[in-house]
């Protein structure tokens, strides 16, 4: 089971690439963007995993414009053997350099979508800490993360229009995991469990000379399972940027989270974070909402367009639908990301605000599996 990586010295283990050392079903390797301008005009989303032991690869990619449809690209295949194989037949990545540069293509193909976009490196590869969630005694959630800030180029056509995405205008974020996750159809056999509940929340955010970066995981009661933030250089050209690393992230001593719910729905209205830094000062940032993108858009939560489900040797999918006309409360219309403007009282930023609520979650005011704010 060789592949082409295989003639690279990156072995961890005694067994080739192709063989994950760990036999856990849903092990996973993903590689996932988003991208939008400045002004909160439009958002576009892009997603590739691989399932070695599930035997599938996927994709997908959406994008919406302020007051429009949401566009939507599903694709899925059986899985190569040849991890550098990143293709599910119109939709490809490319790796041009890396952790400098990507090109992501989508040829013509039913669901009226294509593009050519490269995305470029503005910030050294930011590895957030290892993340492990545990539901009894099983480990549900072991994975890896690293994120760089960017810019984007090219060209995105859909079913009601044109984007010319110009570096100028056009931010993003890339980021790559592995290890695994809850993904594809349920399991089934065991005893029976009650359904759990999930707080998440990511703000990956640009300044004019840097970045900030906060995630979090909290229990039903609010409590911290996991939660880190970082600020780090911006530099001014992806030629600026010097390394892989550059060894300037300052991560927070402490981070804390609060978010201001639209009534009946568990979508944010805004939100806070404040960063206490390791001399105990506190940093202040308030998030405004300009723009919605449902995450089901690039597979998580989708009834039909799962990631990790089984579609058959290669099938590709589509669809079109309006983000506000949605019902919030639908499990599969939880999971958003949102564009947002951000200040910290003396300075300006944009960036993204990602949520999803499932369950009772105290902090929020939820106390059934699926209600709204008060």
């Amino acid at each position: 089971m060789l592949n082409k990586f295989d003639d690279y010295p990156i072995h961890q283990t005694p067994e080739p690439l192709a063989q994950p050392a760990s036999s856990e079903r849903n092990q996973y390797d993903r590689t996932w963007f988003n991208g939008y301008s400045a002004d909160g005009d439009y958002y576009f989303g892009i997603g590739m995993a691989i399932y070695p032991h599930r035997g599938i690869l996927d994709c997908a990619f959406s994008v919406v414009e302020r007051g429009g449809r949401q566009h939507c690209f599903y694709g899925s295949r059986r899985a190569p053997l040849e991890r550098s194989e990143m293709q599910v037949g119109p939709f490809k990545i490319e790796i041009i350099e890396p952790m400098r540069q990507t090109r992501v293509t989508l040829d013509s193909n039913p669901s009226g979508i294509t593009c050519d976009l490269t995305f470029s490196a503005r910030t050294s590869a930011i590895q957030e800490g290892r993340q492990t969630l545990w539901s009894g005694p099983r480990r549900v959630l072991d994975s890896t993360r690293f994120d760089q800030f960017g810019e984007w180029q090219g060209q995105i056509n859909h079913p009601d229009g044109g984007i010319k995405v110009e570096p100028k205008v056009c931010r993003g974020t890339k980021d790559r995991s592995w290890g695994h996750r809850g993904v594809g159809e349920p399991e089934t056999g065991g005893a029976p469990q009650t359904p759990g509940g999930a707080f998440f929340l990511w703000a990956p955010l640009f300044w004019d000379d840097h970045i900030s970066h906060a995630i979090f995981f909290d229990g039903m009661q609010g409590q911290p399972l996991h939660r880190e933030a970082l600020i780090a250089p911006l530099y001014a050209t992806p030629a600026d940027v010097p390394a892989v690393e550059d060894g300037k992230i300052e991560r927070m001593a402490y981070v804390r989270h609060r978010v201001t719910y639209h009534p009946g729905t568990r979508l944010a209205a805004a939100a806070e974070l404040d960063f206490e830094d390791l001399k105990g000062a506190t940093r202040t940032i308030c998030m405004e909402p300009i723009l919605k993108f449902q995450m089901k858009g690039l597979g998580y939560s989708h009834p039909t367009w799962g990631q990790g489900m089984w579609k058959g040797e290669l099938e590709l999918g589509g669809e079109s639908f309006d983000p506000d006309s949605l019902d919030p409360l639908a499990r599969e219309n939880l999971h958003v990301q949102q564009v947002v403007r951000a200040t910290d009282g003396s300075r300006q930023g944009i960036g993204v605000l990602e949520q999803v609520c499932i369950g009772p979650y105290e902090p929020g005011g939820f106390s059934a599996f699926l209600d709204g704010a008060q």
